[in-house]
């Protein structure tokens, strides 16, 4: 999976995910884009990284929500590693309610669809001339197994992730015939930051009913990100990845 060259914009990519999305993508080569927001230290720590293996990346402040912000750091990509953006990874983390639906507003459940759909289509918007132009991209959006599996208190998250589903299928149908493929990475309960709250005993029941038995790493998810990011996966579009040991079964 040689992604010499390529250049690579990785949204929230300063922790979890995002962090081992990036460095993986630039030790195969790739010159990497860390996006963040709040999270400067952080971000750069992963610039570090990558650097100290040898490899290229710049760290970027920009909220996707904002066309502006992301025209921005789509220049500054542009002037840091050239014309070409090869690969986007839509990875960046929104805040939401979890509650059940009879305890939620309107409010608080549009603010994580309008959050979550909004950074894709903004980010997409921004990448997609850049790809058509050059007939080539790889566009990899990162939702959960709760777009299609339900759990408690989870609804705002499930609904606006069942909606990235669906987006990434007209991105793919659309713009296929430019050369741009759009695939759906999912994955189940992952040890980072954002399920340091779960006890231990929620890990090991998670474990327990995952078949390989043991909860995902992100690392795990990064591996099938560069898969879709490289020729590899050139003839592969629309399709969902569901990264989870087993635990739900497409």
């Amino acid at each position: 999976m040689n992604l010499q060259g390529k250049v690579a914009i990785v949204t929230g990519g300063a922790r979890g995910i995002g962090s081992a999305a990036s460095k993986l993508l630039a030790l195969r080569g790739a010159k990497v884009v860390v996006n963040y927001v709040h999270n400067h230290d952080a971000a750069q720590a992963v610039v570090d990284a990558i650097r100290t293996d040898g490899g290229e990346a710049i760290s970027v402040q920009a909220d996707i929500r904002d066309e502006n912000q992301a025209a921005e750091l789509i220049k500054k990509t542009k002037e840091s590693f050239g014309g070409s953006i090869d690969i986007l990874v839509n990875n960046a983390n929104m805040s939401f309610a979890t509650k059940p639906f009879a305890e939620m507003t309107w409010d608080e459940f549009s603010q994580k669809l309008n959050d979550e759909l909004k950074s894709a289509f903004v980010m997409t918007k921004a990448v997609i001339p850049s790809m058509v132009e050059q007939k080539y991209g790889r566009i990899i959006y990162i939702s959960s197994g709760l777009g299609k599996h339900p759990s408690p208190n989870m609804i705002a998250h499930g609904t606006a992730k069942g909606g990235i589903d669906t987006f990434a299928l007209y991105i793919a149908s659309e713009f296929g015939p430019q050369g741009i493929t759009a695939n759906v990475v999912a994955p189940g309960a992952v040890e980072t930051d954002a399920t340091a709250f779960m006890p231990d005993e929620m890990k090991q029941m998670i474990s327990n009913f995952t078949p390989l038995r043991r909860m995902a790493q992100p690392h795990d998810v990064a591996g099938v990100i560069s898969f879709l990011a490289s020729d590899d996966s050139q003839f592969l579009t629309g399709t969902y990845t569901p990264v989870n040991g087993g635990s739900y079964m497409e």
